[in-house]
């Protein structure tokens, strides 16, 4: 069987991670218009103390300073959670290609709830999106990580 997804799976995996270490579970693959793996890394929020240590942030500072370049025209994310507003303007400005991402973020989202920050007409670039990749996956893991704070 040929697996159409193994960067969200990574995602995924890293998803896991952050749940063991008690961070909030969402992971981010980026890859290069190479199709490697540039960086893949989960929340750190917690753990370092930042607010903005979600995992897209992690992967494009890395993707980035590997490509030597603050455009990282023709990468792809692979996400497990639709990014925030704060993720979507990250991407935009770094102009990446393609959005892949897994659950919806019916609270915090800004790609296609909430701000829908690559619709707005101030928005320089707007990548592809395609959501809904292993979403049952993703949201799985979100749903079991919070039941376990209750």
């Amino acid at each position: 069987m040929i697996d159409d997804f193994p960067h969200m799976r990574t995602a995924l995996d890293q998803a896991e991670a952050a749940a063991r270490s008690g961070e909030v579970p969402v992971g981010a693959v980026l890859v290069g218009p190479d199709g490697a793996v540039l960086a893949a890394a989960h929340n750190l929020v917690v753990t370092q103390h930042d607010p903005t240590a979600h995992a897209e942030m992690l992967v494009i500072r890395e993707g980035a300073r590997k490509l030597g370049s603050e455009r990282l025209e023709g990468c792809d994310l692979y996400v497990t959670l639709e990014p925030c507003a704060m993720c979507a303007q990250a991407i935009a400005f770094a102009r990446i290609r393609r959005v892949y991402y897994g659950a919806e973020d019916e609270k915090g989202g800004g790609v296609t709830v909430g701000a829908r920050i690559f619709n707005q007409k101030t928005t320089h670039h707007r990548p592809e999106v395609i959501g809904g990749i292993l979403d049952r996956q993703a949201g799985k893991i979100l749903k079991d990580f919070f039941a376990s704070k209750r």
